[in-house]
């Protein structure tokens, strides 16, 4: 069977180390019975998700020559490969009722599938996934990290987040020039956030947009009574700041407005 050419548009970087594939698969609990592996490629993570059957597995690929390959190697599956672009489906239309995602994630669109995950959090219970090594540490650092971003805080206020491992450059066909990390994602109990979403989720990127200003600064343009900005917490720096302290910032900020 002809091998698929890795192509450089889709970030495709093939990991050919079997054993760290299958480390990977054992990551995600055997209990789970909704499985969407993302970019499976030649399905180096899909012979081992395969074997948990009757698991409803599903997988989305947009590189047709994956796609014919994945129909020839695993017959079995040909119903349940969706030839699409992950970040523009409707995971709403995919299952009935909750799912867990896992995949060897193209470099170039890792941030916009934990993105996606944050959106479509009531339908995602697991996430486990290969990323850019830097990426990973980031979304899994905690406050008082260099590496604590938009992603960290966003993310972490809905899910549980581990960095379990990370895997060297020859470990891939091509190898990347980097390496990179494997995470996994739990869900938490936090059904909301305790204060109004959409000014939160401003709220984060303002301050870390401007990460070497204390917050007193990078949301002046958030806030027309500078008075509120006499509160503490205005005097610390975003990657200070818990999801809590987060919480604490929208709420003030928000009065304000009123």
């Amino acid at each position: 069977m002809k091998r698929v050419t890795a192509k450089k548009h889709l970030g495709q970087h093939f990991l050919k180390d079997i054993s760290i594939a299958e480390k990977i698969t054992e990551s995600l609990p055997s209990h789970l019975s909704n499985i969407l592996e993302v970019g499976p490629g030649m399905g180096v993570l899909t012979q081992f998700l395969i074997q948990r059957e009757p698991v409803n597995l599903k997988v989305v690929e947009l590189d047709s020559e994956s796609v014919s390959y994945l129909n020839q190697k695993y017959p079995s599956l040909r119903d349940r490969i969706i030839e699409d672009d992950f970040l523009t489906l409707n995971l709403k239309e995919l299952y009935c009722s909750k799912f867990s995602l896992i995949g060897n994630f193209p470099y170039n669109i890792s941030s916009q599938i934990f993105f996606k995950v944050y959106y479509n959090r009531d339908l995602i219970d697991y996430v486990v996934g290969m990323l850019q090594k830097e990426v990973a540490e980031r979304i899994s650092s905690k406050p008082g990290s260099k590496r604590y971003g938009i992603l960290s805080v966003l993310l972490q206020a809905f899910f549980d987040i581990e960095y379990l491992f990370t895997v060297e450059e020859n470990s891939f066909s091509p190898p990347p020039k980097v390496k990179s990390g494997v995470i996994r994602l739990k869900r938490n109990g936090e059904t909301a956030l305790n204060c109004n979403e959409k000014l939160f989720i401003s709220v984060v990127k303002s301050s870390f947009n401007r990460r070497r200003k204390m917050l007193r600064n990078s949301l002046k343009p958030l806030v027309s009574d500078l008075k509120i900005l006499d509160n503490s917490l205005f005097e610390k720096r975003p990657e200070q700041l818990s999801v809590e302290q987060f919480v604490l910032v929208t709420n003030i900020v928000e009065r304000q407005m009123c």
